[in-house]
C-alpha cells in the first residue's frame, strides 16, 4: 500500500497508524512560551505533529488593509503592524526547531507565500502543507512542491476542477490531500465526509486524510472509519483566547481523548477476516443449543 517515509523515518499511509497533526497555526499569538506550551501539550496529548503558519505580512495583507485601526489585547494597532506581532522569525522558529528535536515530534508549518517557504528550508522541515486557500496558487504549490519534501494540500473552498488543476500542475507523488470544510467553525451537515472516499476514487495513487474545523470531537473519529491516513485539528490551551481559529480548535484534553480514541478504533476495525475468539467460546457452549 502506497506510504509516505519522512526524513525522520515516521511513515504515513499503508497499514500504518493515522498521523495525526495538532495545528498550532497562530494560536501562539507570537508568544514564545505559549508555543512552548502547546508543543509540550501537543506531545502529552499523543500527537505525531505540531504545523504553524508562516506569512510574509506584506506579501499576504493586500496594501488597502494595512492602515486599518483595529483593537488586540496588545492595544490599538494598524493591521499589519498586528500581522507582524503575532508573527514568528528565525530566532522562534530556531527554538521550535530544537524544541522539537528532543521531544521527537515533527513540526512542519503551511507557507502562505513564495518568500515563506525559502525562510523556512533553513531549518529543514519534513514536509510542507498547502491551506486551502492556497490551492489555486499553483506557483505556490510548486514552490513547495520543489523542494522535494513531502505536501499536503487542503481542498476547502475548492471545486472538483480545481482541485483536479492543483494537483495535474504539481503531479501525485509525495503528495497527501486533505478534505476539508473551509468554515470555522463548520456545521455537521457541511462536512461532508464522504469526500474521503470521493478523493481516493479520484487520486487513488494519492494519500487521503481530513483537516477538520468543527466543534466536538466525534465526526473526525468517523474518518478513521471511512479510511483517513492522516488527521489535523488546529489545538489551543484555551479556545477562549484571543485569534480567529482558537473557537474552532481542540484543548489538550479533548485532543489527548481524540488521540486515544483514533487508537482504540483503528484497533477495533480489525482486519476484516471473520474468526471465532477464544474469548467466545466460553459464551458459545453456555448459549448455543443446536
Amino acid at each position: 500500500m502506497k506510504e509516505i517515509i519522512l526524513s525522520n523515518g515516521k511513515k504515513i499511509g499503508g497499514n500504518h497508524p493515522a498521523f495525526v497533526i495538532a495545528e498550532i497555526g497562530l494560536n501562539h499569538n507570537g508568544d514564545m512560551q505559549i508555543c512552548k506550551q502547546l508543543i509540550h501539550k501537543a506531545k502529552e496529548a499523543g500527537a505525531d505533529a505540531v504545523k504553524f503558519q508562516k506569512r510574509t505580512p506584506e506579501v499576504c495583507t493586500p496594501r488597502d488593509q494595512w492602515d486599518i485601526v483595529r483593537e488586540t489585547p496588545w492595544g490599538t494597532m494598524t493591521y499589519i503592524e498586528y500581522r507582524h506581532r503575532i508573527e514568528f522569525g528565525e530566532e522562534e522558529y530556531a527554538a521550535i526547531d530544537k524544541l522539537c528535536k528532543e521531544l521527537d515530534i515533527t513540526w512542519f508549518a503551511s507557507c502562505w507565500d513564495e518568500e515563506s517557504v525559502d525562510f523556512l528550508e533553513q531549518f529543514k522541515p519534513m514536509l510542507y502543507k498547502a491551506a486551502s486557500a492556497s490551492l489555486t496558487d499553483i506557483e505556490l504549490l510548486k514552490k513547495k512542491k520543489n523542494t522535494g519534501k513531502p505536501l499536503i494540500i487542503s481542498t476547502g473552498m475548492s471545486s472538483e476542477a480545481e482541485i483536479k488543476s492543483a494537483v495535474s500542475a504539481i503531479g501525485i507523488d509525495n503528495l497527501m490531500i486533505a478534505h476539508a470544510t473551509s468554515t470555522y467553525p463548520c456545521k455537521p451537515e457541511e462536512l461532508n465526509l464522504n469526500m474521503i472516499h470521493t478523493l481516493e476514487s479520484w487520486f487513488p495513487e494519492a494519500i487521503i486524510g481530513y483537516s477538520g474545523h468543527e466543534t466536538g470531537l466525534a465526526t473526525t473519529l468517523a474518518t478513521i472509519a471511512l479510511g483517513a491516513k492522516f488527521i489535523e485539528r488546529h489545538f489551543t490551551l484555551d479556545r477562549a483566547m484571543w485569534g480567529s481559529d482558537q473557537s474552532a480548535s481542540v484543548e489538550p484534553g479533548g485532543f489527548e481523548k481524540m488521540v486515544r480514541d483514533i487508537r482504540d478504533i483503528e484497533v477495533a476495525l480489525g482486519d476484516g477476516v471473520k474468526r471465532v475468539y477464544e474469548s467466545e467460546l466460553g459464551p458459545k457452549k453456555k448459549l448455543r443449543r443446536i
